[in-house]
């Protein structure tokens, strides 16, 4: 075979195959899916949206899909169009590699289950439906439900959906959960923390019919409520103490995080909070809260000075917003619209270039570390506020009144030396007799040339003390909190689509709009401004934002949302568990203003919440993941929290509100394995007093390497916004809980708690600490392990008195028997503190 006829055998095999593609693609879609969606419970109950749409999108659209750049054949599945029913039939049943879709090579074949979802489906008309996250929630009926099985489940709004789910499913809901789980939940799932026992005991005592509805009241209104949800909404913003990248330099915006916390303490309305955000500088005469809310657009990664051009850092800075408000308002991926159409939802890249162009306006130079200024070495980079306190603002007044007297002095100093240095010069050289005329012209030169010498010196002794003064007022202003904010430039920057999404290759330009597929921005502005956006984003027929709100806040509550995949609304987005309750909460939360404690108070008082996670191992097996919610939900703490609450019972922890970010422990050296001789700092140092004891909220957070006993424990390293952590169970996990130096200092504290007191045996002192760390009583089992276990860390201490010499410092305890008494209770405590149901939300 020559290479001609070669070439034109190759040709003819493409052909073909594009000619099946081709007619392939005649089956055409209207609207956009969601991926792993759960199958059709019944052959009856077939749904498009549910269980067809997820097959195409996850096997089709990236071939077929919205992205105009990547689409083969010009064929595509997302739009109407004519079907032809027994081509597809053919082409999804066939075993001809040639023939079947998808194509072998894209190593995607469609499972028998997904041809035959696709079969019924053509079977049965080929029926279509939009999107269900692209349409304006509506509020539901209420469903009906089987009297005699509802009993007290068919007051709350919630039960009942869930109720009619289960049913629908020959399932039952689970008994409601014992009142010290019940409080023991509540209170880590809306404080962070666990209850006191005195909290426990109130509560076990008081038999009202509204018992629990006070307990949710108190917890809503603690400090605690707003410090432990604002720590999911800065995984969400990727909140962190440095700018990642690079150098990683220092950066400070610890005045976004109180404010943050302040306002869910203060329960503003969500839709506040977000126009906030995205536009708080520009509201006619901004407040100072405004303003600090604000620097959400400023929270991105910042690439150093000198390693990118300073366009590149721009439009790396810009993109990184925009991804961030698709990610965190909108629940869209964005940024997989800065090089092309997005593959499967219906964002095009103009849409994108549209959307950038509110955050492109920032007035100041591209934001990059500036080595050596006053700005760099407090973390901060023009526009910024500072917020002094009045303690602050007042010893900064008198140092700036000192500094501006000094200088005033030495400039009129300096005035009267240049006038004596011009006097001098004027003066005639003096004769070498002795004349009284020679005499009289060198004593007035020497005069003159001797004030000039003392007023140099008055000049000198100034200086140092103005020095003193400004070193005095360098290290104030490194005290005094400042944020970054955002604030437009007077002149509208133009936008231009990047070809391919490469910073130096502008292509069209556009002007500032929002996604074609949602509702128009309307603006009566000639230019519209990001205060329009950030009230299109929160207006009632915006179909994305209050869903995704609600959705992030059951997701707190249950360890996963009604849409698992919170962070993706869109094609590739898991479907609602309950499609129904999530519309009926959502149009809830809007009509009442988006209150979120009166969101959260509405879920946490739904029996649904309230049920025991302890279910028959049928239950399990039939729904692993409580997807259908037949029983409470069961999950492992988050980093924070296991921290927090080994600092709570333990009696600890610091509950200091706001301030700067802390330092507690963490292995020496650190950080001076990612950081570079120029990082600033690069040097990891703890810090010292109560300050280490302050709530995680409040931890220092390096994007390079971020607190390793909250990223073993899965916390994001805050590089990107991240919507839901994932709950991995490792050796590490075990590892870090028996050997962080602070979960031992944090056991013998209490240890040294429990001795002190006066209790008659170690009996009451076994029942004490088990349940002041777990919050459940122990069993007579439990008692007796408890038992041994301390027998028996009592032996090893009296036969190792170097392993005793570690775990106590000299100051702990004096007599030998006190010592090792201390440290086997030190180890039980620990042991404790380690526990599966410790570190586990029943």
């Amino acid at each position: 075979m020559t290479l001609t006829e070669d070439k034109q055998l190759f040709a003819r095999a493409a052909l073909e195959s594009l000619r099946y593609r081709t007619l392939f693609g005649l089956l055409t879609i209207l609207s956009f899916s969601v991926a792993n969606a759960e199958p059709a419970s019944t052959p009856h109950s077939l749904s498009f949206k549910r269980d067809v749409r997820p097959v195409l999108s996850n096997h089709c659209f990236a071939c077929h899909g919205p992205d105009k750049m990547h689409r083969e054949a010009d064929v595509r599945l997302d739009v109407a169009g004519e079907v032809d029913l027994e081509e597809v039939l053919a082409r999804i049943k066939s075993t001809d590699p040639d023939v079947v879709m998808p194509p072998p090579e894209l190593n995607k074949p469609l499972k028998p289950a997904q041809v035959e979802t696709l079969t019924r489906w053509i079977e049965n008309g080929a029926p279509y439906e939009q999107h269900w996250a692209f349409v304006a929630p509506s509020t539901p009926e209420l469903p009906s439900v089987d009297a005699a099985q509802a009993k007290d489940w068919a007051d709350h709004p919630i039960d009942r959906f869930v109720l009619a789910s289960l049913e629908s499913q020959q399932l039952r809901p689970t008994n409601t959960a014992d009142k010290q789980t019940l409080i023991r939940r509540l209170s880590l799932d809306l404080t962070g923390l666990p209850p006191s026992q005195q909290e426990i005991d109130a509560f076990l005592a008081d038999t009202s019919d509204n018992a629990y509805e006070l307990l949710v009241e108190r917890l809503l209104n603690q400090s605690a409520y707003g410090e432990h949800l604002a720590r999911f909404w800065l995984d969400l913003v990727r909140f962190a103490d440095t700018n990642g990248l690079h150098h990683d330099h220092y950066r400070e915006m610890t005045p976004y995080r109180d404010w943050v916390i302040r306002s869910f303490n203060d329960n503003l309305p969500l839709d506040d909070f977000i126009k906030f955000q995205i536009a708080g500088d520009l509201y006619a005469d901004p407040t100072t809260d405004q303003q600090i809310a604000s620097g959400f657009n400023r929270l991105h990664l910042i690439i150093d000075q000198g390693t990118a051009l300073p366009e590149e850092s721009f439009f790396r800075n810009v993109v990184d917003r925009v991804a961030s408000v698709g990610t965190a308002f909108m629940g869209l991926t964005m940024q997989c619209a800065v090089c092309h159409d997005h593959k499967y939802d219906p964002i095009t890249q103009k849409d994108f270039y549209q959307l950038s162009a509110f955050f492109n306006n920032l007035d100041g130079a591209p934001e990059t570390g500036r080595r050596g200024t006053e700005d760099f070495k407090r973390g901060l980079q023009p526009p910024y506020l500072n917020l002094p306190t009045d303690e602050q603002a007042a010893a900064l007044a008198s140092i700036d009144a000192e500094i501006q007297a000094f200088d005033d002095t030495i400039a009129g100093i300096t005035k009267r030396r240049d006038a004596a240095k011009a006097e001098l010069e004027k003066m005639p050289e003096p004769a070498k007799d002795d004349s009284v005329a020679s005499v009289i012209s060198g004593v007035e030169r020497m005069l003159t040339e001797k004030s000039i010498a003392a007023l140099e010196q008055a000049i000198k002794t100034l200086n140092s003390s103005l020095e003193t003064r400004k070193k005095s007022r360098e290290a104030l202003m490194l005290e005094i909190p400042g944020t970054l904010v955002m604030k437009e430039r007077d002149e509208v920057r133009p936008t231009f689509i990047m070809v391919r999404g490469q910073y130096d290759q502008p292509g069209e330009e556009v002007t500032r709009n929002t996604p074609g597929f949602l509702p128009p921005l309307r603006s009566e502005n000639t230019v519209p401004t990001r205060l329009d956006l950030a009230k299109w984003m929160t207006e009632s027929t915006n179909p994305l934002t209050a869903r995704v709100a609600v959705n992030r806040f059951w997701q707190q509550l249950f360890g996963v949302g009604l849409v698992k995949t919170s962070e993706d609304f869109g094609s590739q987005g898991e479907s609602p568990s309950h499609p129904e309750l999530l519309d009926f909460l959502t149009t809830q939360f809007v009509e009442s203003g988006w209150n979120v404690k009166e969101m959260m108070r509405f879920i946490v008082t739904s029996k649904t919440y309230q049920q025991s996670s302890k279910a028959s191992a049928e239950l399990y097996t039939v729904d692993p993941a409580n997807r259908l919610l037949a029983r409470g939900s069961r999950f492992r703490l988050d980093a924070e929290v296991v921290r927090d609450q080994m600092l709570a019972v333990t009696g600890l922890l610091n509950r200091e509100l706001y301030g700067k970010s802390v330092k507690p422990p963490q292995p020496s050296g650190i950080w001076e394995t990612v950081a570079m001789p120029s990082s600033f700092p690069n040097t990891y140092i703890a810090d010292d007093g109560d300050k280490v004891y302050r709530r995680s909220v409040y931890t220092f957070w390096k994007r390079a390497i971020p607190p390793p006993q909250m990223s073993i424990f899965d916390a994001p390293s805050r590089e990107s916004c991240i919507a839901r952590r994932e709950r991995t169970n490792t050796p590490l996990q075990a590892l870090l809980l028996m050997n962080e130096s602070q979960n031992f200092e944090a056991a013998k504290h209490l240890a040294k708690s429990l001795l002190a007191a006066s209790y008659p045996t170690n009996d009451e002192r076994f029942v004490i600490a088990y349940e002041t760390i777990t919050c459940e009583k122990p069993s007579t089992q439990t008692l007796e392990q408890l038992k041994q276990g301390l027998d028996e860390f009592a032996a090893v201490y009296e036969n190792d008195p170097e392993s005793l010499g570690k775990m106590l410092a000299e100051t702990d305890a004096k007599d030998p028997e006190s010592r090792i008494e201390l440290a086997s209770w030190t180890m039980l405590v620990h042991s404790i503190l380690n526990l599966d149901v410790t570190k586990t939300r029943e």
